[in-house]
């Protein structure tokens, strides 16, 4: 049997610090990757780079194999370990996602062979999270939406992640910032570990009419000078439709009027629809307007800025 020496194999000198031994690793590892290199030889290649990184990435199983490299390297041809030598490493502390036929004669003889495989410890999957927008309407009762997205890549190889699609349950009443958790549906486990999970961050899609405000929604109501002045009724629209709303006489711009249970909703709450009056004077004023405009200036006895006087 052989002596490897995983050292030459990443092309790092024995007393390389372990961020030089990863940069090697990875880079060789793509380079040998059989998806990324068709050449004959460069899968036996990667998983001769992969044995190498196993070993020495970890500290107490690098400390071994220089110990035992000070005897193979007296004995390049024919190595057999040294009498009564046996690693005492906890092959748990590996990780790696590798069968024993992955890994040479001389590592299977020299770091437990069968055991390395049997104690790997399992993985958890990585979790995955994402926005999924929501229309302001889709929170009033309960509705399903779907979802696609892509699994993470696994780092070496040029196939695309998988896409995932799912058909979501999003619940009546949810808000903007709300964190939803699907079990299982992130990114499959290594080694019989669990799946991580899927976290959804809704993102109420802002409302070209309505403001929000905890359960409460506001639209700005737009009248005309006499319409504030007579009072009347105009059409509002609502999240549900449209509902008709009596502008009573003598309506100040910035006026609220209150229309209950026509916000937004929960199992249990429901909130009211504010109306906030802005009185809008028209672009152009015609003639005949203006004349009607001097007698009321003439005939009124109106001072919007009398408290000005008072003040002073």
């Amino acid at each position: 049997m052989e002596f490897k020496d995983y050292y030459k194999i990443l092309g790092v000198e024995p007393n390389a610090d372990s961020k030089t031994i990863k940069t090697a690793y990875r880079k060789l590892a793509r380079k040998y990757h059989p998806d990324m290199n068709p050449d004959k030889g460069a899968a036996d290649k990667f998983k001769e780079v992969a044995e190498a990184y196993q070993v020495l990435k970890n500290e107490q199983t690098r400390a071994e194999f220089d110990e035992l490299r000070q005897y193979g390297s007296q004995s390049q041809q024919g190595f057999r370990p040294p009498p009564g030598w046996q690693a005492s490493h906890d092959p748990g502390h590996q990780g790696g996602s590798y069968s024993d036929s992955d890994f040479s004669d001389f590592f299977n003889s020299i770091f437990g062979g069968q055991g390395f495989q049997q104690n790997q410890q399992s993985a958890r999957g990585q979790d995955i999270e994402i926005e999924l927008p929501v229309f302001l309407e889709e929170t009033l009762n309960e509705n399903q939406k779907n979802v696609e997205f892509k699994m993470p890549a696994d780092g070496f190889s040029k196939v695309p992640p998988p896409e995932k699609h799912l058909t979501v349950k999003i619940p009546q009443g949810v808000i903007d910032g709300a964190r939803i958790r699907l079990k299982g549906q992130g990114k499959p486990g290594h080694n019989g570990g669990l799946a991580g999970d899927l976290y959804l961050h809704i993102r109420v899609v802002p409302h070209p009419l309505f403001d929000v405000s905890g359960h409460n929604i506001t639209i700005t109501v737009p009248l005309a000078p006499w319409e504030a002045a007579l009072g009347t009724k105009i059409t509002v629209p609502t999240l549900e439709g449209k509902i008709n709303l009596t502008i009573p006489p003598d309506t100040q711009s910035g006026d609220k009027l209150r229309v209950k249970g026509k916000g937004l909703k929960t199992k249990t709450v429901r909130g009211d629809l504010h109306a906030i009056v802005k009185v809008v004077m028209p672009g152009k004023t015609s003639k005949k307007a203006k004349q009607l405009w001097q007698e009321m200036a003439t005939r009124e006895a109106f001072n919007p800025r009398e408290e000005w006087s008072v003040q002073s």
